[in-house]
């Protein structure tokens, strides 16, 4: 059975949307769009060669997916971003999506029916583990019925006051391990939670 591994830039309010630029998701009038990229380095470079050196296939939203294949299919030979764009535009890509419009973007496949339903369908095939970034509104829904495996969030000293959070009040309890945590010279925090079953709890007295 495969996992389903999760990369978020996350605020320290909890903030994930739009991080990479100001017209990524203006909804709610979010007007702070582009806020990781004052803080873009060597180390969250190479954090992201590490995520990407293992087989993996992309599981997004469609809101996500429209940004993505409207530049890595366009990346130019020679450009320092081609070998991670080779690497997506190759993979298997499982859209969650309402929208009736076909997905261009070479092997890229609708996720039919109920979204668990067909997330747990994929986690039970065999091969590489699924890879998300971003796709906010579906993790919210994963995350409310426990189907994210690892979390790797990539947590940024700023507080955005407002904005799409990533953790509702419907998530569903559960327990993870730090299995690793470093911080850049910006402040950047890189971390990776595996999820260890459900909250334990106790008491002082």
């Amino acid at each position: 059975m495969r996992k389903l591994v999760v990369s978020v830039f996350i605020s320290l309010d909890g903030v994930v949307q739009s991080p990479g630029g100001p017209d990524e998701d203006r909804s709610g009038d979010f007007r702070l769009g582009g806020w990781i990229v004052p803080y873009a380095d060597e180390a969250i470079g190479q954090n992201l060669q590490d995520l990407l050196s293992q087989p993996f296939e992309l599981l997004l939203g469609r809101r996500t997916y429209d940004i993505f294949a409207s530049y890595w299919p366009h990346v130019p030979a020679g450009s320092h971003s081609r070998a991670i764009a080779d690497l997506f535009n190759s993979v298997p890509k499982h859209v969650a999506t309402h929208q009736s419009g076909a997905l261009d973007w070479q092997n890229s496949h609708t996720l039919k029916g109920d979204l668990a339903d067909a997330i747990r369908a994929l986690k039970r095939q065999d091969g590489a583990n699924l890879l998300t970034f971003g796709s906010g509104d579906m993790l919210r829904q994963l995350l409310a019925v426990g189907l994210v495996d690892e979390l790797r969030l990539v947590i940024y000293p700023i507080m955005l006051g407002r904005g799409k959070r990533l953790f509702g009040d419907n998530a569903l309890a559960s327990a993870f391990t730090l299995a690793h945590s470093m911080s850049t010279p910006g402040g950047v925090l890189i971390t990776r939670y595996l999820r260890d079953g459900e909250v334990r709890t106790g008491t002082f007295d």
